[in-house]
């Protein structure tokens, strides 16, 4: 290698290093869970099927102009985006509680639950995008698109937090028969997850809810005096007795994922739960088959 070619190569893996120190740390896990998953082809459109017109819907932002119909919005004083059969079923809304609750973890070796599931979250869109699907946030800061620039994006977003303890799902703006991600602990109010998800059935959209806890969460390991703080320290309790709350916790934990099973039979999604304590790579082939159940 002459001198040259090897100041070029050393430039070139400098300029990388760089770039690559600018990534979000979160981009960066969830490259490489995604890497670790061999899916093969994902969620690829069929030849000869879905090429029928489905429906208008309003222009929103992040759209590209190209996408704009122009003899439909001639019509009146809005931009319609003329969308069809594959690109509905290609399209996944995410949506990942960022609220205080979730930046628990019980032990130092463990990951917070929120990191897990950004992590799993965005890992399961790089490989949607990489498939063909187009893949955004729920509501309208960031609309389902496609294209590397998209992840960015998402990474970007996904690494806020949300001061409140629990943050409640985003339900505007899912387009109909759309598919949806929704990661939680889903310990916060049910109400609000029960409207978003009544929402989205209503428009035919059909999705995957997984809770994420801690291992304590589910063992309640807790003895003696014990002082439970919520993680904002909104909320405090001391008791001398711990293991005296044991049975009644354990039995308002069943009660709750018993909702969330009877809410999703009601509305067509899918219930999954992961521990952090367990591994990523096997939570996010659940995801993977889970997600293209729901087609």
């Amino acid at each position: 290698m002459t001198s040259a070619v090897a100041s070029q190569a050393t430039g070139l893996r400098h300029r990388a290093e760089i770039e690559a120190g600018s990534l979000p740390p979160l981009l960066v896990q969830a490259e490489q869970l995604a890497g670790s998953v061999l899916l093969g082809e994902h969620g690829r459109r069929r030849a000869g099927m879905g090429d029928d017109f489905w429906q208008y819907r309003p222009a929103q932002p992040g759209d590209s102009r190209n996408m704009i119909d122009h003899r439909r919005s001639a019509r009146g004083d809005q931009q319609f985006i003329r969308e069809r059969e594959w690109q509905i079923a290609q399209t996944v809304h995410v949506w990942v509680d960022q609220g205080g609750s979730m930046r628990f973890a019980s032990k130092p070796d463990l990951p917070q639950k929120i990191d897990r599931a950004r992590k799993l979250a965005l890992a399961a869109s790089i490989l949607m995008v990489r498939g063909g699907e187009r893949v955004g946030l729920t509501g309208t800061t960031l609309p389902p698109r496609s294209g590397n620039i998209q992840i960015l994006r998402m990474a970007e977003a996904l690494s806020l937090n949300d001061d409140t303890d629990y943050a409640p799902p985003e339900h505007h703006a899912m387009i109909p028969h759309a598919r949806g991600l929704f990661i939680s602990d889903f310990l916060g109010p049910f109400d609000e997850l029960q409207l978003a998800l009544s929402k989205a059935a209503d428009r035919g959209l059909r999705g995957v809810l997984l809770q994420v806890l801690d291992p304590s969460e589910e063992g309640f390991p807790f003895t003696g005096r014990t002082l439970f703080e919520s993680v904002s320290g909104g909320f405090r309790h001391e008791t001398l007795k711990a293991s005296a709350l044991r049975d009644r916790y354990l039995e308002r934990l069943a009660e709750r994922r018993n909702a969330l099973e009877n809410l999703c039979r009601a509305t067509g999604w899918r219930m999954g739960l992961h521990h952090t304590g367990d591994s990523a790579q096997a939570a996010l082939l659940w995801l993977y088959h889970a997600l293209e159940k729901t087609r």
